[in-house]
């Protein structure tokens, strides 16, 4: 039932009131104060507000409505900040073949952000020089490596888990993972121990991104006692370092990844983001940690709305990756951001993933300027129905080649023998003994040479190229047109996250002063740093 009666009293200290209230919501640092003045909402300046009770004199005027402060350091899990080290409760996702790359990394850690390399799909080599310098470039600040789950290429996983503990890397976004596996495990307790208090420490931390319940329960769960027992027995970690799994869970923090670009479940954030906080209390109820199971938000999220929106759920952070890959930092190429920046929230479709591609799982691309997805379904179709290359109906084959390969599939297959002597040589044994398979690294060769093409700009293979992304960079593009973020060499990813956060900030307030009764426009502009930086 509505009400007539005042909040309160506001009175002058002798500056009269503002009537620009959008300057006044946008110092997210300080309260705001509505009153009533001369029949206008108006914002209160350098005066004292009474709350309840009569006016305590004749010019004290009507609060109408009042919003606190909103530092966005206060967003999300404070916990989550203090544990990693940094400023905002934010970071960029690791998006695969360096896409997410040392460039966003750096660029991230160094403004109180956090940042992970998308080490997914790259030679060992290539990650290891990564960790080089920014190791080099960065020594302690906080950032992250890429650790993603290879069913067809286990040792491939295990080598990446070898590298990391090797080098030293502490922190990996654990990312595509049907369920747990040794390296994982390995990871996580790898360095396990008591400190003087007695009390579990981990150097090494996992934040596994899960957009199913039954692989977030894994994750949640402490270490299996399966895999516990491989480790003791290989070495890995002693009797008594097993003991300690029992208090730990496997993540200490969840990312919760919604209908986002590259591996997606197409959830909605607003069903997903509830369902993983229902069993966060679950399982943290169960196993009583010492320290709260954080669930974070990604896939959808590029834009003040959607990050107010994820906040506003329980989020403890939140994650951003489509809209990274069309900054001028990441591993992309020119051709790739510029098709990012026309895309709309419905030029995305999913195709065929290279990474499980005999799994049928598929993974969301931008549909428009490329004809990548329509191309890979019809090698899974092929994949199918034929049990080897020799099975494809010519017409088909020859098809195949003149416009997928461009090269014949025995040129094809002598390119893929040479990459797998190096990278896996056990799946070229497996191929001699399964035509099958053979048909599927063959055609898995287009799946991952067509990333490529498109972070290197290739330009013969433009119509080929695979851009994960999903409907958040259509979102972005909308926000953003008639700024100056609508060019994409204005857009730096520190600059994107910022404007999100602080958008986030305003229209949290917004929301607060419409609750009230008042309603503005919700409209809200990206700025440059420095003016974010002024009305913080």
């Amino acid at each position: 039932m509505a009400s007539s009666a005042t909040l309160g009293w506001w009175t002058s200290s002798g500056v009269a009131p503002s009537t620009d209230l959008r300057v006044a919501v946008g110092r997210i640092s300080v309260p705001l104060t509505a009153v009533t003045s001369n029949g206008q909402i108006a914002v209160g300046q350098s005066g004292i507000s009474t709350f309840g009770g009569e006016a305590p004199d004749k010019g004290a005027l009507p609060i109408k409505a009042y919003v606190p402060a909103c530092p966005i350091e206060h967003f999300g899990d404070t916990s989550f900040c203090a544990d990693h080290g940094i400023k905002y409760p934010y970071f960029a996702g690791a998006m695969a073949n360096g896409i997410g790359s040392a460039e966003i990394v750096e660029a991230m850690s160094r403004a109180g952000l956090l940042g992970f390399f998308g080490a997914a799909g790259l030679p060992p080599k290539r990650v290891e020089e990564a960790i080089v310098r920014l190791q080099s470039n960065l020594g302690d600040a906080p950032y992250g490596f890429n650790l993603i789950h290879s069913p067809n290429e286990p040792d491939l996983e295990a080598g990446i888990v070898d590298l990391y503990l090797r080098k030293g890397v502490k922190r990996v976004s654990a990312s595509a993972y049907l369920g747990l596996t040794l390296p994982v495990v390995r990871y996580r307790m790898h360095g396990i121990r008591r400190d003087k208090q007695g009390q579990v420490v981990t150097p090494n931390r996992i934040i596994a991104k899960v957009s199913r319940t039954e692989v977030a329960s894994q994750f949640m769960s402490p270490p299996p006692e399966k895999y516990l027992k491989a480790l003791v027995e290989s070495g890995s970690i002693t009797t008594e370092q097993a003991g300690m799994a029992a208090e730990i869970p496997m993540a200490q923090d969840f990312t919760a990844e919604a209908d986002s670009g590259g591996h997606t479940d197409n959830r909605p954030l607003v069903t997903l983001i509830p369902t993983m906080l229902a069993l966060r209390d679950q399982l943290q109820a169960k196993f009583k940690y010492r320290q709260q199971l954080r669930v974070g938000a990604a896939g959808g999220i590029s834009t003040p709305s959607s990050a107010a929106a994820a906040f506003a759920m329980g989020a403890a952070y939140i994650v951003t990756g489509s809209v990274n890959q069309a900054c001028v930092e990441s591993g992309s190429s020119d051709r790739v951001r510029q098709m990012l920046a026309e895309a709309g929230q419905a030029d995305v479709t999913m195709a065929p993933a290279a990474d499980m591609f005999e799994m049928g799982v598929k993974v969301q691309v931008l549909k428009r300027g490329t004809m990548f997805a329509m191309r890979g379904q019809k090698l899974f179709e092929v994949y199918r129905s034929c049990a080897s290359v020799d099975e494809i109906p010519p017409a088909e084959r020859s098809a195949l080649e003149k416009t997928v390969f461009k090269a014949t599939i025995e040129e094809i297959w002598s390119q893929t023998s040479d990459f797998f002597k190096l990278r896996d040589p056990a799946q070229l044994q497996r191929a001699e003994q399964d035509p099958k398979h053979k048909m599927a690294l063959i055609f898995r060769w287009y799946l991952g040479q067509s990333s490529r093409w498109a972070n290197a700009g290739e330009p013969t293979r433009q119509i080929d190229y695979q851009v994960w992304c999903g409907p958040a960079m259509g979102a972005f593009n909308e926000w953003v047109k008639g700024s100056f973020l609508e060019e994409p060499a204005n857009r730096k990813v520190v600059t994107v996250a910022m404007n999100i956060l602080y958008g986030a900030a305003v229209m949290n307030r917004l929301n607060s002063l419409a609750n009230q009764g008042v309603r503005l426009s919700t409209r809200i502009e990206p700025l440059t740093l420095e003016e974010i930086h002024k009305r913080m």
